[in-house]
């Protein structure tokens, strides 16, 4: 009877907790509250960006990838992280205008987050551990990472920061996605 109710107790800690990213309400880069269940239906790809990272020159294709796909369901979320060797030092405002001036950023960003850590923002908990997402551990390892996920708010994968969103790897993915 233990062995049944250990076990029993087992499938139950270690089962996903059906939660998707619609769950969330984050705040944009304007600081208005977001709740990602206005993204239900869409594919989205969500992004830890930074302004001052070797990586930084991916926004350039991270737009296009986004002004590409947009219409087919697509949307990029980024956001800003001071993750990493402070490559993100500045407020929402100062990001808003670097992305606006130097890359025309069009997609969505959010206020600046914590991506990994003790003060890790809930969402990327979600993203990033397998006890919480269902699919994997992917923690975030440098700015730029990518988490691609599902019309119906289940992560799908996730993408290595130096992984250009022009790799047949990353669009074949969007598109099996986009056409589920």
């Amino acid at each position: 009877m233990k062995s049944i109710f250990f076990f029993s107790m087992l499938l139950i800690t270690t089962l996903p907790s059906g939660k998707s990213v619609f769950d969330y309400t984050v705040k944009n880069i304007d600081g208005k509250n977001v709740s990602l269940s206005a993204y239900k239906g869409k594919v989205l790809l969500i992004v830890n960006v930074a302004s001052y990272c070797g990586h930084t020159p991916q926004y350039k294709d991270i737009e296009a990838l986004y002004k590409k796909y947009q219409s087919k369901g697509l949307v990029v979320l980024g956001f800003p992280a001071n993750n990493f060797m402070g490559q993100e030092p500045g407020s929402d405002e100062t990001i808003k205008d670097f992305c606006t001036r130097e890359y025309a950023v069009t997609f969505p960003m959010f206020s600046k987050v914590s991506v990994k850590g003790k003060d890790i923002a809930p969402l990327y908990s979600f993203l990033t551990q397998q006890k919480e997402n269902g699919l994997k551990d992917a923690p975030v390892t440098w700015n730029f990472q990518k988490f691609l996920v599902g019309k119906d708010g289940k992560l799908i994968e996730s993408f290595a920061p130096k992984t250009s969103v022009n790799e047949a790897v990353v669009t074949t993915a969007i598109e099996s996605a986009l056409n589920k």
